[in-house]
């Protein structure tokens, strides 16, 4: 047994180093920056762009390594076929970062919930304001004792930043995360427009949040990539089971911005309200990592959350049929939005990152916030992608008589790519509605 295992070990190290110089003329053509994995360099032109993943440990064939932030190059199987090819066993960062992998259920069954616009900290000096928070915080304890999810997703505007002081706005996030660490279920936050303001920004939530939580999978792309004040742009992947050497599903997470900051004169200036263009580019290259790591892209699926909605599915809500389309409509898109707004000068700015995350290959959905009074979900039809709106979830934030407080609750049938996904909103009473398999949602 002793021989045969050199052997194959012997075999296996010629296939690997075959493979990489094979693969040496392809990776020329690919992109020669580095961005959103856990740490990034410039690569020279002389350079592979890959050559910065390489370690003198081939093959590796046990899974992401411990400990490491380096990529490792070797051999390793698709899910779905018994030959060996080149993989990245660790371009999944979260190894190095000491965070466990997120897989399927047993079952083969992944339930994710969404809780949106949760608006903590208003009106901190009156009575009001606190007891909004503890309602919050009473919404999410029920929801997850209750719907015991696989992943949980914050999606945007965690806090109201304009009622917020410089000396308790993180402090904001501690009670935020603390029924999430208490029910020991892994997570994922977007930032929406209030939280960008004078005592508060994206980083700063994202910092304190990554302090506070052992299982927030929350993280920030290079700095080079989001614009002004959106760092938020990330992606986690999940397995159908541990030992698996590629994910099944890709959860992007991307920064909308919005808000505002200080100028420096006792004054404040917006921040744009849409996905910056550098990630479109940034979209592209992620994916090319992936295909080149794990395989063709039609063996995985993907989501995409976002807090404030694309600017395409203005179209989308002015033609909603609520019969085809069940769900409250009770909301104008972009509230409080510019990218949303008539103003023709709004148009086109999201155009980019549409056009990029259009064509992330079997993306199930985009789900938003932002908009408290909506909860449907409707094909976009000019790139035939899923969209769908949360549910506001917390006490904080504007709201109307009738629309109530819960979560948008997303359960993938089976780790296919083409799996069926049913959706639905679930309110904080437990009553449901708004019920669809996001395969069969039309225009």
């Amino acid at each position: 047994m002793t021989g045969l295992f050199s052997w194959q070990r012997s075999a296996q190290i010629g296939l690997a180093y075959l493979y990489l110089t094979l693969f040496t003329s392809f990776a020329r053509g690919l992109p020669t920056t580095d961005s959103g994995l856990t740490g990034s360099r410039a690569v020279s032109d002389k350079e592979p762009w890959w050559s910065k993943y390489l370690t003198s440990n081939l093959p590796s064939l046990a899974g992401p390594p411990r400990g490491s932030n380096q990529a490792k190059i070797g051999l390793g199987y698709a899910p779905d076929s018994d030959s060996p090819r080149r993989v990245v066993v660790d371009l999944d960062p979260y190894p190095a970062l000491g965070k466990p992998r997120n897989t399927f259920r047993p079952d083969d069954t992944f339930k994710i919930t969404v809780f949106s616009d949760l608006h903590f900290g208003e009106g901190p000096e009156v009575d009001w304001g606190p007891e909004q928070d503890r309602n919050s915080t009473r919404l999410m304890k029920t929801v997850l004792r209750e719907e015991q999810p696989d992943y949980v997703v914050l999606n945007g505007d965690l806090i109201t930043g304009e009622n917020t002081f410089r000396e308790n706005s993180t402090t904001l996030i501690d009670q935020i995360v603390a029924p999430l660490n208490a029910a020991g279920v892994a997570f994922s936050s977007t930032h929406g427009n209030h939280d960008n303001d004078v005592n508060i920004t994206h980083i700063e939530e994202i910092i304190q949040e990554q302090k506070l939580a052992p299982l927030s999978y929350t993280r920030t792309a290079s700095s080079s990539i989001g614009g002004k004040r959106g760092p938020g742009n990330y992606w986690v992947p999940v397995y159908q089971s541990q030992l698996d050497p590629a994910p099944v599903l890709i959860l992007w997470f991307f920064d909308s911005r919005g808000g505002i900051y200080p100028d420096g004169n006792a004054g404040t200036k917006p921040i744009p309200d849409w996905v910056d263009a550098s990630v479109a580019d940034w979209i592209q290259s992620e994916s090319a990592l992936m295909e080149a790591a794990w395989g063709p892209d039609t063996q995985r699926s993907a989501m995409a959350f976002m807090h404030i909605p694309p600017y395409a599915i203005k179209v989308v809500q002015a033609k909603l049929d609520s019969s085809k389309n069940p769900g409250q409509n009770a909301d104008y898109l972009g509230r409080g939005s510019v990218q949303a707004s008539m103003d023709p000068n709004s148009v086109g700015n999201d155009e980019p990152f549409w056009d990029a995350v259009s064509k992330i290959k079997n993306l199930r959905a985009v789900i938003s916030g932002h908009d408290h009074g909506n909860e449907w979900c409707a094909r976009e039809p000019t790139k035939d992608v899923v969209f769908c709106f949360d549910k506001h979830s917390g006490y904080g934030g504007y709201s109307d008589s009738g629309w109530g407080h819960g979560v948008r609750n997303i359960v993938f049938k089976t780790s296919r790519p083409d799996a069926s996904i049913d959706t639905w909103i679930r309110l904080e009473d437990g009553d449901i509605r708004a019920r669809v398999a996001l395969e069969d949602v039309s225009e």
